[in-house]
């Protein structure tokens, strides 16, 4: 991680967003770099120090998935989030398998955007293990890949961010407003039991069938990871 101010590099076409999100993470503090195709973009995160890197999906030259692929196959593990104008999860799930952090849909809101840096920022300096294990469940962040009792396991993007918050607080007791902020974001204001839901998604694809559950309900409290 470079030193002083943290640098962020934009990779936008689009002239006017770039310059927009970069007067944002300006003002915040932030020492900016613009580039706008997929090759001048790969040069620079190559060559250049940066703490965070925002990405494009469509870019002339060479796509954002293909930058993140040929960055991360380069051995450069900078936190890096995508920005996509398109609709649906299957842009989310590309991004994320390629080896990108985090993923935001145009448009968003300036606090959103700004959340999402910092979170970057945060989980950058706490440092990502190669695994986490609790009990019989297995998450790498890195490969992304999940394991349960012996089996391979497939989860959304969504799904894999609560897996890994929780696994990351092995025998804590988490509130829904711990997980919301942590998984959701701190600005989502939707139905807390959106949380309830996503639990109970994780236990159909991770608990061994009519064995007890990895997350545990502390009734009043929220959530918890333990052993059988």
């Amino acid at each position: 991680m470079s030193e002083g101010p943290r640098r962020v590099l934009i990779v936008e076409d689009d002239p006017d967003q770039a310059a927009a999100v970069a007067g944002l993470l300006v003002d915040d503090g932030f020492e900016v770099v613009q580039r706008h195709d997929g090759d001048s973009g790969l040069d620079e995160a190559l060559g250049g120090d940066y703490d965070v890197i925002v990405l494009d999906i469509m870019l002339p030259k060479r796509s954002g998935f293909r930058v993140c692929q040929d960055l991360r196959a380069a051995g450069v593990q900078t936190p890096l989030l995508m920005l996509t104008a398109k609709e649906g999860e299957w842009d989310e799930v590309e991004g994320l398998d390629v080896g990108a952090d985090d993923f935001l849909r145009k448009p968003f809101e300036r606090t959103v955007l700004m959340a999402r840096v910092h979170a970057l920022l945060r989980r950058q300096e706490r440092g990502r293990p190669q695994s986490l294990t609790v009990g019989e469940v297995s998450l790498n962040p890195v490969t992304r890949q999940v394991v349960a009792h012996g089996r391979a396991v497939s989860l959304t993007p969504r799904e894999f961010s609560l897996l890994e918050f929780l696994l990351s607080h092995p025998r804590e007791v988490l509130s829904k407003g711990e997980i919301l902020d942590a998984v959701w974001g701190g600005d989502f204001d939707g139905d807390q039991n959106i949380v309830e839901v996503y639990v109970g998604y994780l236990r159909r694809k991770v608990d061994p069938a009519g064995g007890p559950s990895l997350v545990r309900t502390v009734r009043g409290l929220g959530y918890s990871v333990r052993e059988a």
